[in-house]
């Protein structure tokens, strides 16, 4: 699998989780501590997401951390 289209699944992933939620990419990014630019660019797929980022993320969606992994 290229590196593209794990980020564009994982990216994929967190935008699911985060709608499931009703949650903005603003109220993500203030449950995580992580800034909504950069929510964003996970949800397009053009972050790759540190291993600590990740973490942040599941722990506000509620979800382990490979939940957000293909």
């Amino acid at each position: 699998m290229a590196a593209a289209d794990i980020k564009s699944q994982a990216g994929e992933r967190v935008r699911r989780l985060r709608d499931h939620k009703g949650w903005s990419q603003e109220r993500l990014g203030f449950e995580s501590g992580l800034h909504r630019n950069y929510i964003g660019g996970i949800e397009r797929g053009e972050r790759n997401v540190a291993v600590v980022n990740i973490a942040k993320l599941a722990n506000a969606l509620g979800v382990r951390p490979r939940a957000l992994l293909p």
